[in-house]
């Protein structure tokens, strides 16, 4: 079967667009009649853009959700027993964006040219990312693609819910940050100002905090426009930093070397490891494969270099322990349960329980993190905001002395 493009009006004369697998124009027509669509344009897919999408792959930006429902379909298809093939078609004609339609029969025509699915995914890297390609790998090598898809999409909707905590926890502390800075400003650029020009009419001589504070609020009213635009260009320059050999590597060893973020990231990059290489291994992938699919779902360079040494260090016959004591990344609890695997022979086993206990300790210091954010930005706008009076009302009482005495 071919896929074709497709222009089409319904009943209320509205009009669609997609993507329809058929044998033929004339077939793709009847389908979509089938469907109470009548066809104004059938083409078949460009080879010019198909040739593009292998040069290229895939660049549509794709929703985190959107991702986990899409393997979460291919799971429950593939389980149910249908093809790779029909389970693709099946999950294109259920996708309501024309741009997934055109990726996943894309990935389909790969797999009609030969390949297998996890090498026909690279048609859509931002649809299937290296974690989902290399757990696909491993699930059709071991034969059982259907369950591992069943776990890799229980993993995702995992990780997806505890993203969707951690930005709601964010969302409140990220407004009151933004009205402080806002409120901040609006003192420094227009309220600042004007009284210091009650203060000239006297000609007395100001405290150094009020000094100090118009100082600042000059600098802002002369300079606040060179200042956002230069805070424009580091965010620029931070979106294209990816691109420079060694930003990346730089970024992720700086992050694990803060102080209480750099722990927080080492548990979140030591969890995935853990619940991915549980999920593989588990179900009867190699110790290899099970580390190539750990390895993308860390996320962080520094530990995917530390998996690549493991992985060598157990393909010359060491013990997996070892090589992950020895890379000196991993918590030391999850190393103990590691022994613990392998003296029981349930690495898998052991593997989940340390990834269980390390989600639980993100969440909740994560959550114990976040809800001291707030009174802690509540506090610094409640200094910053008393200072500013303060560097008001120092002057204005040293008047009222000077008129007094």
């Amino acid at each position: 079967m071919a896929a074709f493009e497709y222009i089409a009006t319904d009943a209320a004369g509205k009009r669609h667009t997609g993507v329809i697998s058929a044998d033929s124009p004339r077939d793709a027509r009847r389908a979509l009649r089938l469907r109470a669509l009548m066809a104004l344009d059938v083409n078949p897919l460009r080879a010019r853009r198909q040739l593009k999408q292998r040069r290229a792959g895939f660049r549509h930006k794709v929703r985190s959700k959107q991702r986990v429902l899409l393997v979460r379909q291919l799971a429950v298809l593939l389980q149910s027993g249908l093809q790779v093939e029909q389970a693709l078609d099946a999950a294109a004609r259920s996708a309501s964006a024309p741009a997934v339609q055109r990726a996943l029969h894309s990935v389909k025509a790969e797999i009609a040219d030969g390949a297998r699915l996890a090498e026909a995914m690279t048609m859509a890297p931002e649809m299937f990312p290296p974690l989902v390609r290399s757990v696909t790998s491993a699930g059709e090598m071991s034969g059982q693609l259907g369950e591992i898809m069943e776990r890799l999409a229980s993993y995702l909707e995992r990780s997806h819910s505890l993203q969707q905590k951690v930005r709601s926890a964010l969302v409140y502390p990220a407004l009151l940050g933004f009205m402080a800075f806002g409120m901040v400003g609006a003192l420094m650029i227009f309220i600042v100002p004007k009284l210091v020009e009650q203060f000239d009419v006297f000609g007395a001589q100001l405290p150094w905090i009020t000094r100090a504070i118009i100082a600042v609020s000059d600098a802002m009213r002369s300079h606040g426009l060179w200042v956002v635009m230069a805070l424009a260009v580091c965010l620029w320059a931070l979106s294209a930093a990816p691109a420079v050999p060694g930003w990346k590597m730089w970024r992720d060893k700086t992050i694990l070397r803060l102080p209480i973020v750099g722990e927080y990231a080492r548990t979140i990059c030591a969890a995935r490891f853990a619940r991915v290489f549980a999920t593989l291994a588990g179900s009867g992938a190699t110790v290899m494969d099970a580390l190539a699919a750990a390895r993308s779902a860390t996320g962080n360079l520094v530990f995917e270099r530390a998996t690549d040494q493991i992985a060598e260090r157990v393909r010359e016959g060491g013990a997996l322990s070892v090589a992950m004591r020895a890379s000196g990344i991993f918590p030391e609890m999850m190393m103990h349960m590691v022994v613990s695997g392998e003296a029981g022979r349930d690495v898998p086993g052991m593997m989940t329980r340390a990834a269980d206990f390390l989600d639980a300790e993100f969440e909740t210091g994560s959550a114990t993190l976040l809800s001291l954010l707030e009174p802690l930005i509540i506090v610094i706008l409640g200094g910053v905001v008393g200072l500013v009076v303060l560097s008001i009302m120092l002057p204005i009482l040293q008047l009222n002395t000077l008129a007094l005495g």
